[in-house]
């Protein structure tokens, strides 16, 4: 095919193709524009040059308003901002202060045709409509405005890692890269690392104190180089995917040599890997894109299980190489791969050599006639190609699509086919050695070659009793009708032998002479010649519809037995049934016996499950491999027979991936050994394999969601019962506190024995009363229907009250209270902070020996003083251990240090569980409610809880490791407190 009926192919369009094109055009036209100003850092200049645009578009006419613009304090860009519209902001009231968002709803009802919108990755305040910016523009894009925003490379999901890597902080605002692919146009906005660090000395990026911190830490001259080669390679790669847009959207073009990129195209020759092996080098070396193709073109000789087995490895090392494998369809091999080429914009293409094109002089004359006769190709259509030579798929593709660089893999003059371990039998009376005929090509047993004889031995029987009454052309029809049968009933070759025979006995026995191969008159030549051509044409055609019918039934049945199985497997509902279901499935289809290695619940394989039927067989042969299994399960790669691993093999195991995570191992013996290296029952069994895996994670998932629901029912009829029957006990341990204090005020007073009693009583209703209080506040707070009345606290009354309240409690303990006094102003609920410290402060008095001391402190943290990196971290993202870093604002952290036995190690968080002691068998009393009642009010507040070793080493040394239980609440900005010299006098 030449080039410009390449061309002529490739311009007809698909209509569902236009169509779609059609519909995304309309709704890109609908939707508003989005143009990105894409640097490395901060500083490079985005915002100047985004205003600077819109400056212009302004001069131009265009509508333009300002959404939100973050200038930095930098007097250039300030000037940037005079006579230009600016819509108000939204004021957002959070913790104690004003924060100024963008007005999203202020932005819709002002329908501007381009409103600038900075900082895309921002993450907006709570309470927002949207949690990121980038959401909001989203809308407004929706709304047909256009919005023109600015970002960052540190900001993009699939770069922030490498940049945390590279400088060391890690930024939490990101943006899906999604967003960035999807915009209409990406500004870069570059700037020499030297320059970026001159102007941050200058003032120009950042305030004075500011550009200090940061020159010892992100703008590094070795971060900013990094970072700057990023953006270049993220703008780069968004420029490729326009290009690629673009040529796809227009009728087939050129290649374009923008940049590398390499396809390899292969068969089912014995050079196939080699392709791909050396097409991977390529790729490496030029550091591109590789692609890997084969076409799947109508032949007349299907090709045979050991090539497609060949072909099938080189596409499944393509693919664990990296490349991006597709099978092409087509009739003409060249305009499949041009098409391909084109589409993707490759520039260079990877094709193997075949056996004959390196020797000397071609392929022998011999081995021509011996493919012509496998083949079954007619004199007249094959031989011409075959004998005088056609061009090579190289030439052509070369001469198709001339724009693209050919390189052909060199052959290896001495190779020796080696036998493939996963492939071969060693068992004698296998003989699977590469010089045996193909059973794609010859395709018939020696039987099959008799019944071809038997054949034309027939018509020649039935022309001879028809010779009275037909004329000798007609008498040649018998002939075609027994090449015709014997297409239909055996095969290929079988037909090809037919034909010469047929026409071999009608010039013996029906052309004059008879009896003689010579001919008299030279018209019977041409029937021959006709005769044989017509044969063989009409046996290789039925002998292929032959064989598509087979294909057909094959692959239905294929798919009906497939379906069969998800069917049953659908309506499973525990895994006891779907072990039989498997079984008798795989025993149908593949005549094999099966064994399943199901996981426990703590994820670990369990022994095999047989069916009934299976047991004694497998216990007798003793087959299965449980550390092979192991070994699969914990690799999640097949191994036993057929594969490359342990492939002597008699058993194949094959994980039972599902799509979270492996459900276990399926082991299967088949009757034949080797069955399973045949591809088509390979991926048959792995189809069947990965039915059962979903199948087994649909009912694990199924039983999660039953115990989920039974939890959340078991939790709300707890909660509700806690909270009626304290709510019930509430009031008569009230009266019965009263009435044991009204005792011990008695007067005459009581006796030592009575009071001793009455004291007694009066602590123990004390204790209830403190445990029904849990109760009722932990059903509040799981009900949410706990208002908190927050307001400005002083840090010392509030650990003042909670020690007045548990002055009892704390009798037998010293408690030391650091200075207070400096500490600020907390805003919280007054009440269930002190239920928190009250229930701190009782813990440690409850688990801590008499006579120790416990000590309360307090203290203001600043933001980033926890050693970590902090930037950009959003409030509440806490770490694993429940500590995390500090937010933004600082915290107030109120500790509370005990001297007891403290914590055991790997109970930190389980602790604050509901119904969770340090002990579970103790002499103190107890449900296990006080800190998970703590926590739940922490959390409430914004704040966290922690508990850490005492701080104090010698105090360890001495009483133990203690405990320290740590709250922290969020800062905020408390207002101004006058001092006592400059009050008023009263």
């Amino acid at each position: 095919m030449t080039e410009a009926e390449l061309r002529d192919a490739g311009a007809r369009a698909d209509p569902d193709a236009l169509l779609q094109m059609v519909q995304q055009e309309g709704e890109r036209a609908a939707r508003g524009k989005l143009r990105v100003y894409f640097g490395a850092s901060a500083g490079v200049g985005k915002t100047f040059a985004m205003l600077t645009a819109a400056r212009a578009a302004m001069a131009e006419g265009a509508d333009v308003a300002i959404g939100v613009v973050e200038t930095h304090g930098r007097a250039e860009t300030e000037a940037l901002l005079a006579g230009m519209e600016r819509l108000p902001m939204r004021e957002v009231p959070y913790r104690g202060r004003v924060l100024h968002e963008f007005d999203l709803d202020g932005a819709l009802a002002r329908q501007p045709a381009l409103i600038l919108v900075d900082e895309l990755a921002h993450s907006n305040a709570p309470g927002s409509r949207h949690p990121k910016r980038w959401q909001d523009i989203q809308e407004l894009r929706a709304a047909g405005i256009d919005v023109w925003t600015t970002v960052n490379v540190q900001h993009l999901d699939s770069l922030n890692e490498a940049v945390g890597g590279i400088t060391g902080i890690r930024v939490w605002e990101t943006v899906p890269d999604a967003v960035f692919d999807g915009a209409d146009e990406v500004v870069l906005v570059d700037l020499p690392a030297d320059e970026l660090l001159r102007r941050l000395k200058e003032g120009r990026v950042y305030l004075p104190e500011q550009a200090r911190h940061a020159a010892r830490h992100f703008f590094r001259k070795g971060n900013l180089i990094a970072l700057r080669e990023l953006a270049l390679r993220r703008t780069a790669e968004r420029v490729d995917d326009d290009v690629r847009a673009w040529r796809q959207s227009e009728p087939v073009q050129p290649v374009w040599r923008t940049r590398e990129a390499v396809l390899a195209c292969i068969g089912s020759g014995d050079d196939a890997e080699q392709v791909v092996r050396s097409a991977r080098r390529l790729a490496g070396q030029l550091d591109c894109d590789w692609h890997v193709v084969t076409v799947a073109t109508p032949r007349l000789a299907p090709p045979s299980e050991r090539a497609r087995a060949r072909l099938e490895d080189a596409m499944r090392m393509a693919e664990q190489l990296g490349a991006r494998t597709e099978t092409l369809a087509g009739a003409d091999m060249v305009q499949a791969v041009a098409g391909y080429v084109r589409r993707h914009n490759l520039t260079k293409v990877v094709i193997g050599r075949a056996p004959g094109d390196w020797r000397r002089g071609g392929a022998s004359l011999a081995d021509r006639a011996r493919s012509l006769l496998a083949l079954g190709l007619s004199p007249l259509v094959g031989a011409p190609a075959a004998w005088f030579g056609r061009r090579s798929f190289a030439d052509a593709l070369a001469r198709g699509c001339p724009e693209i660089d050919i390189i052909r893999v060199a052959a290896d003059t001495i190779r020796n086919p080696a036998r493939n371990p996963a492939r071969t039998d060693p068992r004698p009376g296998h003989d699977a050695a590469e010089g045996q005929p193909d059973a794609g090509t010859a395709g018939a047993g020696r039987g099959d070659y008799l019944w071809a004889v038997v054949w034309c031995a027939g018509a020649s029987a039935l022309s001879a009793l028809a010779t009275p009454w037909f004329d000798v052309v007609n008498i040649a029809m018998l002939f075609l009708a027994a090449v015709m049968g014997v297409a239909l009933r055996h095969g290929r070759g079988p037909a090809a032998l037919a034909s010469v025979l047929s026409v071999a006995a009608f010039d013996f026995f029906f052309v004059p002479p008879r009896l003689s191969f010579a001919v008299t008159d030279v018209q019977y030549l041409l029937t021959f010649v006709v005769l044989l051509s017509v044969g063989l044409v009409i046996g290789q055609l039925t002998a292929g519809l032959r064989e598509q019918a087979q294909v057909a039934v094959r692959r239905e049945t294929d798919a009906r037995t497939l379906y069969e199985l998800a069917r049953e497997l659908s309506s499973a509902l525990t895994l006891e049934q779907i072990v039989p279901i498997g079984s008798r499935f795989l025993r149908a289809a593949f005549d094999a016996n099966s064994a399943f290695f199901l996981t426990s619940p703590d994820g670990k394989l369990l022994p095999p499950v047989m069916v009934a039927e299976q047991q004694d067989t497998a216990a007798r042969t003793d087959s299965i491999d449980r550390v092979l299994a192991q070994w699969v399960f914990d690799h999640g790669q097949p191994a036993g027979t057929g594969t490359h691993t342990l492939p002597g093999s008699t058993v194949l195991y094959l994980p039972l991936k599902a799509p979270m995570r492996t459900r276990g191992v399926l082991a299967v013996e088949p009757a034949a050994w080797r069955a399973f290296a045949q591809p088509a029952l390979r991926r048959q069994v792995d189809g069947f394999c990965t039915l059962i895996a979903i199948a087994i994670e649909r009912l694990h998932y199924v039983e999660v969601a039953q115990q989920a629901l039974l939890s959340m029912e078991s939790e709300r009829l707890r909660s509700s019962l806690l909270a009626a029957v304290s709510h019930d006990l509430r009031t008569p341990l009230t009266g019965l506190i009263g009435m044991a204090e009204t005792l011990r005020r008695a007067d005459p007073p009581l006796a030592p024995s009575v009071a001793d009693t009455v004291d007694a009583m009066l602590e123990q209703a004390q204790r209830m009363r403190t445990m029904v209080v849990n109760l009722l506040d932990m059903a509040r707070l799981q009900s949410r229907d706990v208002r908190m009345k927050r307001a400005w606290q002083s840090v010392e009354e509030l650990v003042g009250s909670s020690l007045a309240a548990m002055r009892e409690s704390l009798s037998r303990h010293r408690v030391e209270v650091a200075d207070l006094s400096r500490v600020p102003l907390v805003e919280c609920d007054a009440v269930l902070i002190e239920r928190v410290l009250c229930n701190l402060l009782e813990n440690a008095g409850k688990y801590t020996p008499a006579g120790t001391t416990i000590r309360v402190s307090a203290e203001a943290v600043e933001a980033g003083e926890d050693g970590k990196a902090s930037e950009g971290r959003e409030d509440g993202e806490d770490s694993e251990d429940g500590k995390g870093s500090v937010g933004g604002e600082g915290e107030i952290r109120i500790a509370v240090e005990d001297e007891g036995p403290g914590v055991p190690a790997g109970s930190e968080r389980q602790i604050f569980e509901k119904f969770t002691r340090g002990q579970r068998e103790s002499a103190t009393v107890g449900v296990g409610l006080g800190l998970a009642v703590c926590e739940a009010i922490v959390q409430a507040h914004g704040g966290r809880i922690w508990v850490e070793p005492a701080r104090s080493a010698a105090r360890r040394a001495v009483h133990g490791p203690g405990a320290r239980f740590v709250v922290a609440l969020p800062r905020g900005n408390p207002p101004a407190v006058e001092a006592e010299s400059d009050m008023p006098p009263a």
